[in-house]
């Protein structure tokens, strides 16, 4: 442990009687897991489970490497991709509530190459990619809430996003932009390349994060991971999360099975061992299931953890409220699953209690990262829970359900 952890209390244990859980019912969880594991599915994870503010579960299942048949340690090392966009999201946030960043303002305050975009014209066949590219201004310039919410209008580059000339214009993805830009040259790629769709007018999954982590620079005058550690981490004792593996954080780095069970295709997770040209606000940073936790138990704690409060409880619950009124689309785009979820600033909210592949209340609230990891918060049933898992393919689906199904299940009240 940390000085900065011993420092910060860890969330404390409880048995899961004493909030409302049954532990006879919780421990389904691992045989579940097994039973992926020698169906030669799942390498391995880590899931760690909060009530009421207590640890009722924090369990490591499997192989930290698959090949090598190393048994997978409670601390492991992720890389969360995605789940860093809510991280992103709440570092924003704190400098909304000093007035520092409005979210109504025009990205182009902070960012001038994204004032005046141009946006590609819905013409026949364009959008199955074999139409021309046609474009017209913007009908009115993103905003920092467009930024949070994903509708700016920027998609990803190719990669399944989609196959239109306008998909083909983006650089690739926010893991390619940390490799390739620095804060400006993004900035300036950004604002050359066509928008999908008029900001605020349809949810589309891209580079929306990445530019409100370089509105958070530009309004904080800091690279977005020293804020995200200034005003996040060192707060809530996030001792091993960040941009960079931490030292020794390689040797307890998790690695997918090699081969994807479904393609048989290679797959593979880099261990970020340097730090990147740009910390981006889409994706990139590492950590544990229990520092994200943290994180999340703080969000369901309203904004507090540990005496230290990264946010106040009301701007918690504007985070976590649904901002997709009038917009078109929705995050069932990257997850069908997510049938029935809208969007806050970013996470993707829960607007009904049936609809959807998932358990939960309406008002449950998270996010998950491409490479197998899985979040969510649940302020009605007092659950924060974290799947920490490298899974790359299409399967990591069915993790995030299994996590989700086996954790409800276990609720007496």
């Amino acid at each position: 442990m940390s000085i900065l952890q011993a420092e910060i209390p860890a969330i404390p244990a409880a048995r899961p009687e004493a909030v409302g859980m049954s532990s006879s019912r919780l421990a389904k969880l691992r045989p579940a897991l097994e039973r992926e594991m020698e169906a030669g599915r799942f390498p391995g994870g880590v899931v760690a489970i909060a009530r009421r503010g207590r640890l009722v579960h924090l369990e490591a299942v499997g192989w930290l490497d698959p090949v090598a048949k190393v048994p997978m340690p409670a601390d492991a090392m992720f890389s969360i991709a995605s789940m860093t966009k809510p991280v992103c999201g709440v570092a924003a946030l704190t400098l909304v509530e000093e007035g520092r960043v409005l979210v109504n303002e025009p990205v182009g305050a902070h960012l001038p190459p994204l004032m005046t975009m141009q946006v590609a014209k819905h013409t026949p066949g364009m959008l199955s990619g074999d139409g021309p590219l046609e474009l017209e201004p913007q009908r009115r310039p993103m905003t920092v809430q467009d930024a949070m919410r994903h509708t700016t209008g920027f998609v990803y580059g190719g990669g399944g996003f989609g196959a239109t000339a306008v998909h083909k214009a983006h650089p690739g993805s926010s893991l390619n932009a940390a490799r390739d830009y620095d804060a400006a040259g993004l900035a300036q790629a950004l604002g050359a390349t066509p928008l999908l769709h008029h900001p605020g007018e349809h949810w589309e999954y891209g580079f929306s994060t990445d530019v409100l982590g370089l509105v958070v620079g530009a309004a904080s005058g800091k690279s977005l991971g020293t804020v995200m550690r200034e005003r996040i981490f060192e707060p809530l004792g996030m001792a091993e999360t960040g941009y960079v593996l931490p030292e020794g954080g390689a040797a307890r780095f998790a690695k997918p099975l090699p081969n994807c069970p479904i393609t048989g295709a290679p797959q593979a997770v880099t261990a970020p061992l340097k730090p990147p040209r740009l910390e981006v606000g889409g994706a990139g940073l590492t950590s544990t299931a229990s520092d994200y936790l943290r994180f999340a138990e703080m969000l369901r704690a309203g904004g507090t953890l540990g005496g230290a409060r990264v946010l106040s409880p009301a701007t918690v619950r504007w985070m976590a409220s649904d901002h997709m009124q009038g917009i078109a689309g929705g995050p069932e785009a990257t997850d069908p699953g997510l049938g029935g979820y809208g969007f806050g600033l970013t996470v993707a909210v829960r607007r009904h209690a049936g609809g959807s592949a998932f358990m939960g209340r309406p008002g449950a609230f998270g996010w998950s990262g491409v490479f197998g990891t899985y979040f969510w918060v649940d302020p009605v049933e007092e659950l924060a829970v974290v799947l920490m898992s490298h899974v790359p393919g299409e399967l990591r689906r069915r993790y995030r359900i299994i996590t989700n199904m086996l954790t409800y299940q276990a609720l007496e009240d």
